[in-house]
This record gives structure tokens, sequence and C-alpha cells, in this order.
């Protein structure tokens, strides 16, 4: 039997090998843990939430829930009966007292123009619903029912019974319980009685205990609740609204990736918008295009310079390479503020023209608010991520490459084609795909030099999240021009390589 070789502590040198080994992984994981938590912190999640939010639509659901059960369950179309509004009426009631109905409002306002509006006022006027006659009728009939307690000991006890009171008691409860309130201080609001007037009308027999309060219910003649709905707003009466919150009506939808697509869900399927309406592709098709035009500039304009700094001299290359950082010691705001007065009619541009006789002075050159104002401003701001990458990689060239090259017989051109330009690839692709990425996601310069028509779609994202907060659109917009980027990355890793970018 072989001898088993052992540490100097006597444990078997395989078992104190992979202690020691797993000993250095936890110490390396260790250095890297701050790293790890910064970027799942700032990077990982922060994506993984805009990809939620694209499809997240839970607001319909939550706020209206016996509204959409019951809107959801009928086979007919167009406006509802007295059911449905009854359940509108309930869920608003309670919407309304934690200020839900104005952000509902809002979420339908991006699929149906004037849904704010009408949430907002109908909120305003569901507590002046004339449902005081059921209120009325059953506390005269048993004027226990006024004290809270009475009516969740009651409710409570026969909850099978009274179904939509049961729900609507404890759906109650829970909004006094969130703002931190006792109900038993509050007053019983006239949508409690209606849902207890709807289940003792609809019930057989009076459920135990509440024989007065079910012969009052009897009694008493039904509040048309649709009519008060339809005289807060005429808009109830129309089938719009309510196709609009049965094709929204799931936790989950589609919505924001069709209309980031120029499509819209209707209640006959998809849809293409209408062609005055149809802009994100457009502005998908401006964006990837522009900004290969302004990677392509930057390539053009920043070879030469790259190439200069990697064959002067070492002080005349840092005074030049100082002079391609300068841009990085301004504003990103004062750069784009001053192309915008360089390049507009009166500016500084056209005067010079003018003044040398190329341009005439009644027609100066439209160089703003256009794609050129912006693909000009964007190559100058991105030119010194092109240079840098380029380079670091032209300095590893050895110069004794092109010497070699023309001491065989090769021209300036062949040597340089044929021995230089290859090596200097890996840069290119390195500053191709840094410009590209950073002008694809640009929003600050197209706004202010772009106008209308030299804008990117991530101008519109940032419209959708800070002015119009339609938050579910901006994020789908996002996850799709992350897509094209990833997709764009991944064609470039088949054409030229991805292990072909070297930075030096």
């Amino acid at each position: 039997m072989a001898e088993v070789m052992q540490a100097a502590d006597g444990t078997p040198l395989k078992r104190s090998l992979a202690r020691a080994l797993r000993r250095q992984k936890l110490r390396a994981l260790g250095l890297i843990a701050p790293l790890l938590f910064f970027v799942l912190i700032t990077f990982i999640i922060p994506i993984g939430n805009m990809l939620f939010r694209s499809v997240e639509n839970d607001i319909v659901q939550n706020t209206l829930p016996g509204t959409i059960a019951v809107l959801t369950a009928r086979e007919e179309t167009g406006v509802p009966g007295e059911d449905v509004f009854t359940a509108l009426y309930i869920d608003l009631f309670i919407a309304e007292e934690q200020k839900l109905h104005t952000r509902l409002g809002s979420r339908l306002n991006y699929e149906q123009t004037g849904a704010s509006s009408m949430f907002r006022r109908t909120g305003r006027a569901v507590g002046r619903f004339d449902t005081g006659t059921y209120t009325d009728a059953i506390t005269d009939a048993n004027p226990a029912w006024e004290d809270p307690a009475h009516w969740a000991a009651t409710v409570e006890a026969n909850a099978a019974d009274l179904p939509r009171t049961a729900n609507a008691w404890s759906r109650w409860q829970a909004v006094f319980a969130a703002e931190g309130d006792e109900i038993g201080k509050r007053n019983l609001e006239d949508f409690l009685f209606t849902a207890l007037y709807l289940d003792l009308r609809d019930a057989d027999a009076a459920p135990a205990g509440l024989d007065a309060a079910y012969d009052a219910a009897r009694a008493t003649d039904p509040v048309s609740i649709k009519d008060a709905f339809i005289d807060a707003d005429d808009k109830w009466g129309a089938p719009q609204i309510w196709e609009t919150l049965t094709l929204y009506a799931p936790k989950y939808t589609p919505g924001y990736f069709l209309n980031s697509l120029d499509y819209q869900k209707t209640p006959d399927g998809i849809e293409k918008r209408p062609e005055n309406e149809q802009i994100y592709i457009t502005l998908f098709g401006r964006t990837i295009w522009m900004s290969l035009l302004i990677t392509f500039s930057c390539i053009a304009l920043g070879y030469p310079i790259a190439w200069l700094l990697a064959n002067l001299p070492m002080r005349k290359a840092n005074v030049l390479l100082i002079l391609v950082l300068l841009p990085f010691w301004t504003s990103l705001l004062v750069r784009t503020s001053a192309w915008k007065v360089m390049l507009q009619q009166q500016g500084v541009i056209n005067d010079v023209l003018v003044w040398v006789g190329l341009v005439d002075n009644a027609n100066r050159l439209i160089m703003i608010n256009n794609q050129f104002g912006t693909i000009v401003a964007m190559t100058h701001i991105l030119l010194p991520f092109m240079i840098l990458p380029m380079y670091s990689v032209m300095q590893t060239i050895p110069p004794s490459y092109l010497r070699a090259a023309k001491s065989l017989g090769a021209t300036n051109w062949t040597a340089f084609w044929r021995v230089y330009f290859p090596q200097s690839v890996p840069g290119i692709g390195a500053g191709s795909i840094l410009v590209f990425i950073l002008a694809i996601g640009y929003y600050i310069t197209p706004e202010i030099v772009g106008g209308t028509k030299g804008v990117f779609i991530s101008n519109r994202i940032a419209y959708h999240i800070s002015s119009s907060l339609n938050w579910g659109l901006a994020a789908a917009l996002g996850t799709i021009l992350l897509v094209a980027v990833l997709v764009l990355y991944w064609a470039y890793d088949k054409i030229v390589g991805i292990d072909n970018v070297k930075l030096g």
C-alpha cells in the first residue's frame, strides 16, 4: 500500500493543498467583492428593473380588482351594465382614498387620451354619488349598523353570505392600517352600505341576525350607479374606455414594446399605428445610422492624429496629446453650446464664409438644428475617445517594420497599407466600439443642436422619463436599444473578432 504524503503538520498533502487553494480563492473573492457589489447595485439591478418595467402593468388590476374580475368575466362587449359600474364604484372609492386613481388615469392616458382627466374628475365626484339611500334604509332598520364594531362583528360572522361586503370591508380596513389609523375613528362610508345592499338583495334568505337589514334592502329601490358615472363624465358611456381597461387588465403587457415599434393593441388584435404617429422606427434607424456615421468620421479624423502622436518625438507628442485631452477639461454643455454659436446662420462659420465670398449673405448655410449639426458637434466631442485607443496601439508598432518593408522594395503606401495598417486595426476596433456605444446613447448634444431632425431615440427616452413619466415606454425603448447594441456587437465580433480589439 502506497504511503500517503503528508504536510509538515501531519495532514495529508492533498487535503492541505485543497485547503490552501480554498483560502486563496476566498481571499481573491473578498478582494473583488466590493466591486461585484458595486456593479450589482449600480448596473445589474437597474437594468433588470428596466427590463421588468417594460412589461409590468399591475396598476390596473391592483387598483380596480373587483372591476377587472367582473369586466373580464363577461362575454359581451361595449358599455357594461350595472354590475360592472357598481364594482367600479367600490374600487374607485377606495382608490380615491389612497390617491391611486390619478396614477391609474395617467397610466391609461398613455393608451387613450383624456383618461387622466376622466379619472381625476370621477374621483372627485364618486363620494357624492346618490348611494346614501342604501345607508339610510339599512341604518333606519337597525341603528346598530352605524357602529363600526357592529359592522366588523356582523360581516366577519357572515362573510360567506356577504362576499362583496366582506371584500370591501377588508380592503377598507387595509387602507386605514396602511395609514396607521383605526377604522373605528372614521365614519362608515356609503360604498360599504352599497356592497351590503347588493349582497342582501341577491341573497335568497336573510343571513343570521340580518333580518331587518334584509327586509330594508329588499324594500329599497336600486340607484343607477351607471348613470352617476356617466353624469360625472360622459366618457364612461362610451365603449373606448372599457376596451382599454379590458386590453390592459393583465399584470404583464406587450403594449409598451408594441408602441416602441409603432404598433398598438386594439380589440381586433395588434395593428400598425397611423402614419402620422409612427416615429420610433424612424428614430431607431436615424440613431444607428448617425452613430455609425459619427464613428466613421472619428476614424477618418482621428487616425492621422493618432499616427502623429505615435511617430513624433516625445516632447512634441506630449504637447499634441495635451491638445487632444484639452476638451475633457471643459464642460460638455459648454462645448455643445459653443458649436451652437458657431454653426448658426449668424454664427462664426457663416460670417467667415460670407467674408471670404464663398457664401452669399442672403443664402447663409443652415448647419444647426439638423443632422449635420449633430454629426459635427458629436464628432468633435467623441473624437478623443477614438484617438486614445488608436494611439496606445500604434505606440506598440515597432518602426523597424516599416523600414524593413521599404528596404525590400515596398513603396511608402504599400508599406503603410500592408504592414502598418493591419497592426493598427485593433486600436480602430477598440475606438469604434467605444465611440459607437457612447454615440448611440447621447441625448444632450442632439437635444441642443439637433432640432427636430437631428435628435436620437435617447432624447425620446429622456423625455418619457422626465416629462411624460411614461417609464414603461421608456424602459421598452431602452431595452430595444440595448438589444440593438448587443446585436451589432455580436456582428462586429463575427466580422472583425472581439479578440482583435486591444488598448495597447
